[in-house]
């Protein structure tokens, strides 16, 4: 899972932002093709404090409010939820980072190196 936003931070520095108010969201996006509607996800977003999440969704607002509706009977349906989860910020995924950080950070501290935070 790639996590953009965190290019250059420390698990330290993120757990810091994390305190502060940082949190980690994902956008949806819908894809339709007459009667195929494909329903996805952004990669994981890291927003500080006070960043908006707005620049963040776009591309995948637009690419939605573009390609979504098209499908019967499901675009209409996934497009409106979709629409509706991005400009609410995204779906806030802060727990289930901050988790995989804790055992990414206990699991260095005991000198073991095989769990790892991004996966592709």
């Amino acid at each position: 899972m790639k996590i953009r936003g965190i290019e250059g931070l420390t698990v330290s520095e993120i757990k810091h932002e994390l305190d502060r108010g940082g949190r980690f969201v994902v956008f949806q996006y819908v894809i339709s093709v007459l009667v195929m509607t494909f329903r996805r996800s952004s990669p994981v977003f890291f927003l500080r404090e006070g960043e908006s999440a707005g620049r963040a969704a776009l591309p995948y607002t637009l690419l939605t409010l573009i390609l979504g509706w098209w499908g019967i009977p499901w675009g209409p349906i996934y497009t409106i939820g979709a629409l509706s989860n991005n400009f609410r910020g995204g779906k806030d995924v802060t727990e289930q980072i901050r988790n995989r950080i804790n055992l990414f950070d206990l699991t260095r501290k005991l000198g073991q190196d095989e769990v790892i935070l991004e996966q592709d």
